[in-house]
């Protein structure tokens, strides 16, 4: 098939999306398909063919809004047997969801006032009325990375199942295997100087969505005073120092800042702990539990419905009792062996090659 993937970035180390994309783009180009990427930036890849479309950068309202018209004009001029966009644009047969809905994004981060403030933003009005057109055109199927995103957009826009399959994203197995040595591991507790605590990481950008606070605030609760924190993502890392030194946590809380290596990272840690108030799936889920890692996840990340054995559901986003009843649950190692044994066999589901061949499935009902 001739296939075109569509995207602002086109880089494997941007956020989850640019992350996914580069890799449904290399599992194509292993399954023989013409695989072209319509991008305002790209990084080169072995098979892939680039377009990349310029578009003025200094105001997001302004570049999100012409991305989505540059692309369709590229587009009308190199037609595909099947389009798949991972930005909100003006043209495409399957739309990646994944970021779920914008405005269930905006309720749940900013709260109903807050998110009914905001729609009056270009930025965000901008992305509410592209969300409005893809959704309601009948022609688009809607890849949705979770039945949590399903069922939000179901809801608001009344689009029946049948248009939005749901196909979550994959996994690296090989890169996230368990390991590495036992002095590797131990070097690294070392450098952060973690002894024998329980070490949780909190990974990802954006740390208030994140719910960085209420994973301080876990911390801070008299049940988790043994346990250690490892901050690791892109953020301003001053006003969350000045919180963990109020709630007396500073010590056992180490910002790593943005790891590439963060297979190593999960792999000298003890589990994952992610409050996060909305994630329409959490990729770092599937990457803690393919290298044998327990997650603590509140249930408003997608990927906490593939956990059940694997990590333990915290419901709500704010509550640090329920975080921090969590992690002494598992505070033994035993406990947490067990359970990083049953994530790592859900993992091993989710390898991309498998979620690609889902992917190709359906590209085939659209182009026949």
């Amino acid at each position: 098939m001739r296939v075109g993937l569509v995207v602002e970035r086109f880089e494997p180390a941007g956020g989850g999306v640019e992350y996914a994309v580069w890799n449904v783009a290399r599992e194509l180009v292993r399954a023989g398909d013409e695989v072209h990427v319509y991008a305002r930036r790209a990084q080169a890849a072995a098979g892939v063919q680039l377009h990349r479309l310029p578009v003025p950068e200094f105001w997001q309202p302004l570049r999100v809004g012409s991305f989505a018209l540059r692309a369709r004009r590229e587009l009308e001029r190199h037609p595909c047997d099947v389009v798949h966009s991972f930005s909100r644009t003006l043209c495409q047969d399957v739309f990646h969801a994944g970021g779920g809905s914008h405005a269930d994004y905006m309720r749940q981060v900013y709260g109903k006032r807050g998110a009914r403030l905001r729609r009056l933003s270009p930025r965000h009005a901008l992305q509410l009325a592209l969300e409005r057109r893809i959704f309601s055109d009948s022609r688009s199927i809607i890849q949705c990375v979770s039945t949590m995103v399903r069922d939000e957009i179901a809801a608001r826009f009344a689009i029946p199942f049948d248009r939005m399959p749901v196909i979550p994203y994959g996994v690296d197995l090989e890169r996230f295997a368990p390991g590495p040595s036992a002095h590797a591991r131990s070097a690294l507790r070392s450098e952060w100087r973690a002894g024998d605590s329980p070490v949780w990481l909190f990974a990802g950008s954006g740390w208030r969505r994140k719910g960085l606070d209420t994973a301080l605030a876990a911390l801070a609760d008299p049940r988790a005073a043994e346990h250690q924190l490892w901050v690791a993502g892109r953020d301003r890392t001053s006003p969350w120092r000045s919180l963990a030194e109020k709630l007396g946590v500073a010590e056992r809380v180490h910002f790593l800042g943005l790891r590439a290596d963060l297979e190593r990272v999960l792999a000298a840690c003890d589990g994952l702990l992610l409050p996060t108030r909305y994630d329409a799936f959490g990729m770092v889920c599937l990457e803690a539990a393919a290298a044998a890692r327990p997650v603590v996840v509140s249930d408003r990340a997608g990927a906490a419905e593939l956990l059940e054995g694997g990590g333990l559901i915290v419901p709500g986003a704010e509550g640090p009792r329920g975080f921090a009843a969590a992690m002494e649950t598992l505070s033994e190692p035993e406990a947490r062996e067990r359970m990083g044994e049953t994530a790592r066999g859900i993992a091993m589901q989710y390898d991309w090659s498998e979620q690609v061949a889902r992917l190709r499935n359906l590209y085939r009902k659209i182009s026949s």
